[in-house]
């Protein structure tokens, strides 16, 4: 929440909360925001997160991101642009660092591969997981299952559902978290907010972990207009600047940028609009955005990056190995379950039990379980 300055109306208010699943007291000290984010960063899920890949596996190099380094960088950036728009802090920073607590190891090369395993049984999305996460899958508390968070929080988690999910969501939770995937409404303020955080964190930081890796160099990135201009602006007030510090400057005016251009054009949107309530934020079309010229150069960069960094022939390969290691962690459990431990084992929903306890693994766990039940070593 904010210190010394009051929340807008707009904003997600925690005194209004629509409530958790299980009813709770309220804690003396934390609103129920606060005590969402405090339950997350206890939770094992969130630790697990320390040895998730971003882009590079875990044991590639002690420096490059992982799912928790990235989950951070979403939540510092996404508290600095909520403190300027008078939203809610708390709630931002909760989401933020819930929003990859479901993702699998082994990135989105993982993800995809988990996905294709579970076709039959339903998919596998890595939004949905995180939402499974902290619904079900954490067993802290002797009252329930899960870690009980708040409806914003939840929503918040939630940032792509497929139709066939949200029906089945909603047949379970009737007005709950994925009514909005079939009525088109968007979630509030923070939460929208904290999908833009994410691709902000994610270009910039692979731009710094692409370039530590060799995979691409500051030549090649001088095609990006949002990249470059920034670069030649460093330069030009620090001639003498070389090595790291270039880049870091770089990205850190590049940084600055996108957050400012968020903030003023939402606060922009938000005066054309003047929603009432945080309903009124759900009930209009996005508001938390770019402006046009930023989206644009935000694009480019991600096309970049694609390019010539996600489709790099190492990077590739690498994730084809990880893929193959998914796919036969997944062949190996659901032929022989009793390699599992026996709350997963004794589930009647097999094939769920077998994505759910993948998905919770780290990189390193995966490679050393793979290793230990097919005998051969799956990632070079």
């Amino acid at each position: 929440m904010l210190r010394g300055m009051s929340l807008a109306a707009y904003a997600c208010q925690p005194a209004h909360s629509r409530g958790r699943r299980h009813a709770e007291a309220p804690a003396p000290t934390r609103d129920a925001f606060q005590r969402d984010r405090d339950r997350i960063v206890h939770s094992t899920a969130f630790r697990r997160l320390v040895y998730k890949t971003q882009v590079f596996l875990n044991h590639e190099g002690d420096l490059f991101r992982t799912r928790l380094t990235h989950s951070l960088e979403v939540a510092q950036l996404g508290r600095s642009i909520a403190r300027a728009l008078r939203i809610n802090e708390d709630l931002v920073e909760a989401i933020a660092l819930a929003h990859d607590l479901g993702h699998t190891p082994f990135g989105h090369a993982g993800q995809d591969a988990l996905n294709a395993c579970m076709a039959a049984h339903g998919g596998f999305e890595h939004n949905l997981q995180s939402l499974r996460v902290v619904d079900a899958l954490e067993h802290r508390y002797p009252q329930y299952d899960g870690l009980n968070l708040s409806f914003e929080t939840r929503e918040g988690i939630l940032k792509h559902c497929s139709r066939a999910n949200a029906e089945r969501i909603e047949a379970a939770e009737p007005g709950g978290v994925a009514r909005r995937f079939l009525d088109r409404t968007q979630p509030g303020l923070e939460a929208q907010l904290c999908n833009l955080a994410d691709a902000i964190a994610y270009n910039a930081h692979d731009i710094d972990d692409g370039v530590r890796s060799g995979l691409i160099t500051l030549a090649q990135l001088s095609e990006v207009e949002l990249f470059e201009r920034y670069r030649r602006e460093a330069m030009a007030e620090y001639p003498q600047l070389q090595g790291r510090r270039v880049l870091y400057e770089t990205i850190r005016r590049m940084l600055s940028a996108q957050v400012y251009d968020v903030i003023d054009a939402t606060r922009a949107a938000l005066e054309t609009l003047a929603p009432a309530d945080a309903d009124g934020v759900r009930r209009a079309p996005p508001v938390v955005a770019f402006s046009q010229a930023m989206q644009a150069q935000s694009e480019d960069l991600k096309r970049f990056l694609f390019h010539n960094l996600y489709r790099h022939p190492q990077v590739t390969q690498t994730t084809d190995q990880a893929q193959d290691v998914v796919r036969e962690l997944f062949d190996a459990y659901l032929a022989r379950s009793a390699e599992m431990p026996d709350s997963y084992a004794e589930r009647d929903d097999r094939h769920r039990a077998v994505a759910d306890y993948i998905a919770g693994m780290t990189d390193r766990f995966a490679m050393r379980e793979h290793e230990r039940l097919t005998g051969r070593r799956g990632i070079a």
